[in-house]
């Protein structure tokens, strides 16, 4: 019996894996998956992923994100932000679309204007 093959989207995707950590600037056209530690900006024209072991202390631009992880500091997202129940934030948040399951953790403010929302990250 033939095996059932899972076709790929195509789309493509960067990962930072557990154990491993930037300090700097990250710059992505794609999506980016964060299990590791980045101290610095992540500025992507896609979806960034926090996982669950993933820390960000520094500042996310993204269109959507899905935190799972640790964030602290600020969070631009021009479309969609997830904070799933294991997701703690500390910082600033300005989002289109602000999606929060219970248990989760954020301490900060919120802004859901659409013209406060841009990619470019702050300097």
């Amino acid at each position: 019996m033939a095996k059932e093959v899972v076709a790929n989207t195509g789309a493509m995707y960067n990962a930072l894996t557990n154990g491993s950590k930037i300090v700097g600037k990250i710059f992505a056209d794609s999506d980016f998956r964060i299990d590791g530690d980045v101290e610095g900006t992540i500025t992507c024209n896609g979806k960034v992923v926090i996982g669950q072991k993933g820390f960000l202390k520094g500042s996310i631009s993204c269109v959507n994100a899905e935190i799972v992880g640790t964030v602290e500091g600020d969070i631009v997202v021009t479309e969609t932000l997830s904070l799933r129940s294991t997701a703690v934030i500390k910082g600033e948040v300005k989002t289109k679309v602000l999606m929060v399951e219970p248990n989760a953790v954020f301490n900060g403010t919120c802004s859901m204007k659409e013209d406060e929302l841009s990619l470019s990250a702050s300097e």
